[in-house]
């Protein structure tokens, strides 16, 4: 097995750099793009990300990539942008603006080293995290992640090479460091991965492969504020891999069951996927088990972590509770239970 420990990702998450100044932001704007604006600094966890307002009031986001990031994992994300903005023009997703050279990128000189500089449109909304939940915007956002993944199904990029540690098709992977896990908690995070070990057969039989988003959660997706139950935006790409489409749905469905009406919003989002891209039976048949897996990913993942950068652990370990209480109720959740909630589920 792979130690996870070893993860590009990982070095990338933890890289420092000197931070661009505003000023030394907005002038390569104007160099390399011909925009003149004002630059304001947002929060960003792996790279530079600045809201850039350009005279007349149209807003961008300007990405500058640290140092440490693998140049390959940025193609791999422009090109799957260019590719939903030709062939699935209709989901919202954020578009890459061209240099003045027509590029999609430009890398810029630093004390560190090469930096990549990107500049996008900016996808104006609320993150779902913020909005109130309902049922209808559970079946409304199910129905977008299907039109991503459709959008996405022809998408020919290549993944950078290496593992990523948030790949559910690698879960077994962090075996190498489930030791870290609260003796209290290692029971139930080995029982899942007991689990995967033994669906390995069924998992590797499954048909339907691709490039998926990945890590389509409430921090990612954008919902109108008038109406928060309208998807307008979907936003980053840089967990993308190539795994069985059903991965996708159980990244999105780990989200949910936190919620004290969790099964309900699950129908309702699975409704909603249906509505546009139906599961094969076999799909259907693993995603309980796919689900706990990302679940226990989460804890794993948080624990080794957070030992391994103690003075970060506060951020590392924010989503730990809420992934704790929605494995405990996957109990709760299995193909059967799914059928019931959607009676439609597997047909076409």
């Amino acid at each position: 097995m792979t130690d996870p420990s070893a993860d590009k990702k990982t070095d990338s998450m933890s890289a420092t750099w000197e931070p661009t100044s505003l000023d030394d932001a907005q002038q390569a704007v104007a160099t390399v793009y011909g925009l003149v604006g004002a630059a304001k600094r947002l929060s960003s966890e792996r790279d530079e990300t600045f809201l850039f307002t350009r005279t007349d009031g149209t807003p961008f986001i300007l990405k500058i990539a640290n140092p440490a990031e693998d140049p390959a994992a940025l193609v791999f994300q422009d090109g799957a942008l260019l590719h939903l903005e030709a062939a699935a023009p209709a989901v919202p997703v954020p578009r890459l603006v061209p240099t003045l050279e027509g590029k999609p990128s430009e890398t810029l000189s630093t004390a560190e080293g090469p930096r990549i500089m990107r500049l996008l449109t900016f996808l104006d909304g609320e993150l779902q995290y913020r909005t109130p939940a309902s049922e209808t915007q559970s079946h409304n956002v199910g129905r977008a992640l299907a039109e991503l993944g459709l959008g996405l199904e022809g998408y020919a990029g290549r993944a950078p090479e290496g593992k990523l540690m948030w790949d559910i098709s690698h879960t077994l992977d962090l075996a190498a460091v489930i030791d870290h896990v609260a003796p209290e908690r290692r029971g139930k995070v080995e029982a899942v991965l007991a689990e995967f070990e033994r669906s390995l057969p069924a998992i590797a039989a499954l048909r339907r492969r691709q490039i998926i988003h990945n890590d389509f959660n409430p921090h990612n997706i954008l919902l109108d504020p008038a109406e928060p139950t309208r998807v307008v935006g979907i936003i980053d790409f840089g967990d993308m891999v190539h795994a069985p489409v059903v991965n996708d749905l159980a990244v999105a469905l780990s989200y949910h069951l936190a919620t004290d009406n969790w099964a309900a919003r699950i129908g309702a989002f699975l409704e909603g996927h249906q509505s546009a891209r139906a599961l094969e039976e076999a799909e259907m048949a693993l995603l309980p088990l796919l689900t706990r897996a990302r679940l226990a990913m989460s804890i794993i993942i948080a624990e080794w972590r957070s030992a391994r950068f103690p003075e970060n652990s506060a951020y590392i370990m924010r989503n730990h509770a809420t992934a704790l209480r929605g494995l405990q109720n996957t109990a709760e959740l299995t193909a059967a239970g799914l059928k019931r909630l959607v009676p439609n589920l597997s047909e076409g």
